[in-house]
């Protein structure tokens, strides 16, 4: 097997596909489908999104420096693609989806109730790359949905069907693979 040699492009895939809102007013607000996201950082708790300036989202986020990293999921994948292809300057998209925006903790922009985690965001610094800008950002509040928990108030993300994205299609998330440290991990021994 051979490998073959590429000009410089984005190959990490999967990514996460997220929803993001924005706006300071019911009047303003917006969903913006974001796959350029992650963690930059666990203490302080950082994240960032990288969005075209010529989206309608990125204005609103630039002058309110706030948003919230919505988790998409199998039954969100309409809304997911929808609010990727279709501008706010156009058309209400929470209404066109029937998504319900929610009241966030610490920030202006709006939880998607539907959403099983909403990971509300303020921005320290926009990096201008070329085709899209960086907005990296401090983590304020995370909201989870309680139906994810269970008797042990661990919080189960697998149960809501977490989607990511790869080469322009929506993928599901069917099964674990072994959980952090699984490789290392010494074996029980079993009682007798």
């Amino acid at each position: 097997m051979a490998k073959i040699t590429w000009k410089p492009g984005t190959m990490v895939y999967p990514v996460p596909a997220v929803l993001v809102t924005c706006g300071d007013t019911e009047e303003n607000y917006n969903i913006v489908t974001v796959a350029w996201t992650g963690t930059v950082c666990s203490d302080p708790a950082m994240t960032y999104i990288s969005i075209r300036p010529e989206r309608h989202s990125y204005e609103i986020i630039n002058r309110t420096k706030e948003f919230v990293i919505n988790i998409a999921t199998e039954d969100l994948v309409k809304a997911t693609d929808f609010c990727g292809v279709k501008s706010g300057r156009d058309i209400n998209k929470f209404k066109e989806m029937r998504l319900t925006p929610e009241k966030a903790s610490k920030v202006s922009a709006p939880l998607i109730k539907e959403s099983p985690i909403n990971i509300e965001c303020k921005v320290t610094k926009v990096l201008e790359l070329g085709t899209h800008h960086m907005f990296l950002a401090k983590v304020m509040a995370v909201n989870v949905d309680d139906q994810y928990m269970d008797d042990k108030n661990k919080f189960h993300l697998d149960w809501a069907n977490p989607i990511c994205y790869s080469h322009g299609q929506y993928y599901g998330l069917k099964k674990s693979l072994g959980g952090f440290g699984f490789s290392v991990a010494k074996k029980k021994k079993r009682r007798r």
